[in-house]
C-alpha cells in the first residue's frame, strides 16, 4: 500500500478526472443541443411558411365560395320579388274588377231606390184616396144604417163576443162529451163492479133503545121504592130510563150506544129473573157489560175476518167492534166500514193499487167514531191519533185523515178510500138525515140556482140529488146553456155540503101562443 499522500493524490486525480469528464460531456451535449436547436428553428420557419401559404389558399377558396353563395341568394331573392310583384299585380286587377262590379251595384241600387220612392209616393196618394173613400163610405153607412161609428163598433164587438161564446160553448160540450165518454165508462165499470161484489145490509138505529116488558106492573118494580131501582140502573149504565104511559115499553135514552146496549141487556135479564133490587141490578149490569165487551170483540174479529185484513192490534179490533153500536145518519158504522173496505179493495184491484193496503185503510177510516162519545174532537183526528198510537203505517194514517178532505189526498189509496166512503154513504137508502137539515139543503140548492140571471124556475127533485132549472129562452140561448150549467155546478160545490153528487139539469123551452078568432 502506498502512503496516505499517494492515496490522496490518487483520489484527487480521480476526482479531477471525473469533473473534467463531466465538463467535457456537458460541453459536447451543449454543442449537440445548439445544433439541434438550429435545425428545429429552420423546421419551424418552414412549417410557418407552409401554414401561411395554406391559409392564404384557404382564404381565397372561402372568398370564392362566399361570392358564389351570395350570387345564388341574390338570384333567389330576385325571383321571389318578381313573383310577389306578379301576385300584387293580379290582386290589383281583381280589386279593380270588384270595384267596377260594386260601382255597377251601387248604380242599380240607386235606380231601385228611385223606383221605390216613386212607388211610396204613389202608395201615399192611393192611401189618401182610400182614406177619403173610407170616410165617404162611413158617412154613407151611418146615414143608411142610422148608427154612428161608435155604435157600430159596439155592435160588432157584441156580435164577436156572442160568436166567441158560441164557439166556447160548442168546444166545452165537445170536450165534456169526449171526456165523459172515456171517464164515465171506466169509472162506471169500476164502481159498478165494486158495488156488485159488495152488498152490505144497513141497520137503522137512533139515540134510543126500546125494551118490551110483559105487563105494566113490571114498570113499578123497575122503578122501585122511591125510584131507587131506576137510579141504580142509570148510575151504573150512564143512560136515562124513560118510563111513561106507553104500554108495555121502557125507553132507554143515551148518546153512547154501548151504554144503551148494556142497559138494555141488563134490564132484560132483570125482567127474566124477576128479582129487581140494587144488588141484583149491579150483578146484571156487570154481566151485561162483560157480554157486550165479548160481543164487541167478536164483532171486531168478524169484521177483520170478513174483509181479510189481518195483523191489526187487538185494541183496534175492539174499537172496530164498538162501531157495531154506532150509527151515522141511521147507517151502521161497522157495516159501513166493512162495505168501504170491500169497495176499496175491488177498486184498488181494478186500478193496480195495493189491495191489502186499500182494504185495511177502508176498514179503519172511521175508527175514530168509536171514541167520539169519550174524546172531544172530530172523528177524523181521533182516528188518526188512535191509529198512530197502535203503529199503523203512514199510508193508513193519511187515508184516514184525507177521507173527508180535511187534508188533500196525496196517494192513490187515499183517493180510493175517499171514493169508496162516498159510494157507501151516498147510495139510496144508505143514510137518512134530519128532516129540518134536509129541507134547508133543498131550499139552499134552489136558492143557488135562482141567483143566476135568466133562471125562471127551479125544482129540487130526487131527494135533492137532482135540480131541474127552467131558463128564460129570450135571455139564455142554446150555446150559453152549457156555460150556465157549469157556473151553477161550481157554485153548488163551493157553497153547499151534500152526500154523493147532484145532477144539474137545465131546460130551455120556447113557446108560441096565438088565438084563432
Amino acid at each position: 500500500m502506498g502512503s496516505p499522500l499517494d492515496i490522496i493524490l490518487i483520489v484527487a486525480g480521480t476526482a479531477v478526472g471525473i469533473v473534467v469528464g463531466i465538463v467535457v460531456g456537458i460541453l459536447i451535449r451543449k454543442a449537440a443541443a445548439e445544433k439541434q436547436l438550429g435545425s428545429a428553428e429552420q423546421q419551424a420557419k418552414k412549417l410557418l411558411e407552409d401554414a401561411i401559404k395554406a391559409a392564404e389558399t384557404k382564404r381565397k377558396e372561402s372568398t370564392i365560395a362566399a361570392k358564389d353563395e351570395i350570387l345564388a341568394l341574390r338570384k333567389e331573392f330576385d325571383a321571389e320579388v318578381k313573383e310577389r310583384r306578379s301576385e300584387l299585380t293580379r290582386q290589383e286587377q281583381r280589386l279593380m274588377s270588384k270595384e267596377d262590379h260594386l260601382d255597377k251595384k251601387v248604380d242599380a241600387l240607386e235606380k231601385k231606390e228611385e223606383a221605390l220612392q216613386k212607388k211610396v209616393k204613389e202608395n201615399e196618394e192611393i192611401k189618401e184616396k182610400l182614406t177619403q173613400a173610407h170616410e165617404t163610405q162611413l158617412k154613407l153607412l151611418e146615414k143608411i144604417s142610422g148608427y154612428s161609428a161608435e155604435e157600430a163598433r159596439a155592435l160588432l164587438i157584441k156580435n164577436l163576443e156572442d160568436d166567441v161564446k158560441h164557439e166556447q160553448a160548442q168546444k166545452l160540450i165537445e170536450l165534456e162529451a169526449e171526456f165523459k165518454e172515456e171517464a164515465d165508462k171506466k169509472a162506471k165499470n169500476i164502481i159498478s163492479l165494486a158495488i156488485a161484489r159488495c152488498a152490505a145490509d144497513h141497520v137503522s138505529e137512533a139515540t134510543i133503545s126500546v125494551v118490551s116488558i110483559p105487563n105494566d106492573d113490571m114498570k113499578g118494580r123497575i122503578i122501585g121504592r122511591e125510584g131507587r131501582n131506576v137510579r141504580a140502573i142509570e148510575n151504573l149504565t150512564g143512560v136515562e130510563l124513560i118510563i111513561d104511559d106507553t104500554p108495555e115499553v121502557i125507553t132507554i135514552s143515551g148518546f153512547d150506544p154501548v151504554r144503551r146496549e148494556i142497559a138494555r141487556i141488563a134490564i132484560e135479564k132483570l125482567i127474566a129473573d124477576g128479582r129487581i133490587h140494587p144488588t141484583r141490578i149491579e150483578d146484571c149490569v156487570e154481566k151485561a157489560r162483560k157480554e157486550v165487551e165479548q160481543t164487541i170483540k167478536q164483532a171486531g174479529e168478524k169484521a177483520t175476518f170478513e174483509t181479510g185484513v189481518h195483523g191489526i192490534n187487538i185494541e183496534l179490533v175492539k174499537l172496530l167492534g164498538r162501531l157495531k153500536y154506532r150509527t151515522s145518519y141511521g147507517q151502521n158504522v161497522l157495516t159501513h166500514s166493512i162495505e168501504v173496505s170491500a169497495l176499496a179493495g175491488v177498486m184498488a184491484a181494478e186500478l193496480g193499487a195495493d189491495v191489502t193496503l186499500a182494504k185495511r185503510a177502508g176498514l179503519l177510516h172511521d175508527i175514530g167514531k168509536a171514541l167520539t162519545a169519550e174524546i172531544e174532537g172530530s172523528h177524523v183526528q181521533i182516528g188518526v191519533d188512535v191509529a198512530k198510537k197502535y203503529k199503523e203505517s203512514k199510508e193508513i194514517l193519511h187515508a184516514i185523515e184525507a177521507h173527508h178532505n180535511d187534508v188533500e189526498p196525496q196517494s192513490l189509496i187515499a183517493v180510493i178510500v175517499q171514493a169508496a166512503d162516498a159510494i157507501s154513504a151516498a147510495r139510496p137508502g144508505a143514510r137518512r138525515e134530519n128532516l129540518e137539515n134536509y129541507i134547508k139543503r133543498l131550499e139552499k140548492l134552489e136558492e143557488i140556482a135562482k141567483s143566476f140571471e135568466g133562471v125562471e124556475k127551479t125544482f129540487a127533485i130526487q131527494a135533492g140529488r137532482e135540480i131541474r132549472i127552467m131558463v128564460k129562452p129570450e135571455q139564455i140561448n142554446d150555446d150559453r146553456m152549457a156555460l150556465v150549467a157549469r157556473d151553477i155546478v161550481k157554485k153548488i160545490e163551493s157553497e153547499l155540503e151534500y152526500p154523493g153528487q147532484i145532477k144539474v139539469n137545465l131546460i130551455r123551452e120556447s113557446r108560441v101562443v096565438d088565438y084563432a078568432k
